[in-house]
């Protein structure tokens, strides 16, 4: 593909993530605040009071973070331009753990606060809790959900699961969480005699989910039904990896910068019913979109096979692996593989005052993904290029081999893509190098 320029991806603005951050602990804190307010001296001294009380405070904080969670993942644009969808997906993550326990504890204590004030075995007010209270079953169903989706997300059974496997589990935390939020309207104590706080708390929720609907369903639809995405070309780049030629109408009016990934669904039997992420390899060249994708996978093997007009549905532009991250005017870009194609895309469109050199990485020259089209636009900028070819026991890359390619490299933004024990090494290396943390840039895919 011919470099040309585009339209420029939007500017981040940390702002946005700055004042939805402060919000999130504002509602935190408003939520701990009513809660406190409605608790009295008396029901905390009557039997099991106390139980029923951290039983209350844990169902309300746990539902709260469980609201934040979805807005992580809510995939909003100004959100996800500031922050990067890797680390929301990691925040997502690191604050899992908490609700689902939040919970369990609330689950725990109401029963045993329960059995207390009626004077009841615990398996006696179970017993009571299903055949005589409303939402109880559809509430612990939608727990059973929670902890199925919490269990699938740790890092162990993420390497044991396919990821349609994964994706359907977290279909499914929708469907709890709006049991939990049926059950808690309907029993919850505080709420009995607040319409106010009531009133808020569904308010919270409905806005919620307005969001998630508009930012992961609506918006996405819309633009797919505007660009109308097919597959027009199938080329092979290097053993086992491939080039599609995507064409669509209005790709000018894409906002992409060069690093970005889209999520892409590709609509034939078989495919059409999950995304997997892949980064432009060029830039847009209207009305064509280019990504290069190695056979990794089932899906990805697939790919080489697509017939031309295929449909596809693509959702973003997203990631910060961008030149709106740069801290200085000079660039270091190492990839690995087919690591090198969002580097590809970046290089491209780096501002042209910037001073670059690229680090290639391959076991093979035969390997080397896009080395001609790389080779063209380092020339082009009178940067280097440096080519890393062999068995990673033979050609070492550490903190030395790199200041001897770059030896201005600890002054300089490092952008590092490929596989991950790869990318692990350069960042380490990089740091060794004298290069700042908030220098070096990499983006994550794994689900």
């Amino acid at each position: 593909m011919r470099a040309t320029r585009h339209t420029t991806g939007n500017e981040p603005r940390p702002v946005v993530a700055n004042v939805l951050a402060a919000l999130a602990g504002l509602g935190l804190g408003i939520v701990l605040a009513f809660y406190v307010a409605t608790e009295s001296v008396a029901s905390l001294t009557s039997p099991g009071g106390w139980f029923l009380a951290i039983g209350r405070l844990s169902a309300f904080s746990g539902t709260y973070l469980l609201v934040v969670m979805l807005f992580l993942v809510a995939r909003i644009p100004g959100l996800e331009r500031a922050v990067g969808q890797d680390r929301l997906v990691r925040w997502h993550r690191r604050l899992g753990p908490w609700p689902v326990s939040l919970i369990a504890l609330h689950v725990v204590t109401i029963t045993v606060g329960y059995a207390q004030l009626g004077h009841n075995t615990i398996t006696a007010q179970v017993s009571a809790f299903v055949l005589h209270y409303p939402d109880i079953l559809a509430s612990l169903a939608g727990f059973v959900l929670l902890v199925m989706a919490a269990v699938s997300s740790h890092h162990l059974a993420r390497q044991k699961m396919r990821y349609e496997t994964w994706w359907v589990v977290h279909l499914y935390t929708y469907l709890a969480l709006a049991l939990a939020f049926t059950h808690q309207i309907r029993v919850g104590v505080p709420f009995l005699t607040h319409a106010a706080a009531r009133n808020a708390w569904i308010a919270l929720w409905l806005v919620t989910a307005l969001i998630v609907v508009a930012y992961r369903f609506a918006l996405p639809l819309a633009r797919n039904w505007r660009h109308q995405l097919r597959v027009t070309e199938i080329v092979q780049e290097a053993p086992g990896v491939h080039s599609l030629t995507i064409k669509g109408h209005d790709i000018d009016q894409l906002a992409v910068s060069g690093g970005q990934f889209f999520q892409w669904r590709f609509l034939t039997p078989g495919l059409w019913w999950h995304s997997h992420p892949y980064s432009l390899s060029a830039m847009p060249q209207p009305p064509f979109l280019r990504v290069t994708v190695k056979g990794l996978g089932d899906q990805s093997r697939a790919l080489a096979h697509l017939k031309p007009g295929t449909r596809v549905f693509a959702e973003g532009p997203y990631g910060t692996f961008t030149h709106h991250a740069l801290n200085t005017r000079r660039v270091t870009l190492i990839g690995a593989g087919v690591g090198v194609t969002p580097l590809r895309a970046l290089l491209e469109d780096l501002p042209r005052d910037v001073s670059v050199s690229v680090i290639v990485r391959a076991s093979r020259p035969e390997d080397l993904v896009h080395h001609d089209e790389i080779a063209a636009l380092v020339a082009a900028r009178s940067g280097q290029l440096h080519e890393l070819i062999g068995p990673r026991q033979q050609v070492r890359f550490d903190a030395r081999q790199l200041r001897r390619l770059v030896p201005d490299i600890a002054q300089r933004d490092v952008y590092v893509c490929g596989p991950s024990g790869f990318t692990d090494l350069t960042v380490e290396a990089a740091t060794r190098a004298g290069v700042a943390s908030d220098h070096v840039h990499v983006e994550a895919f794994a689900f």
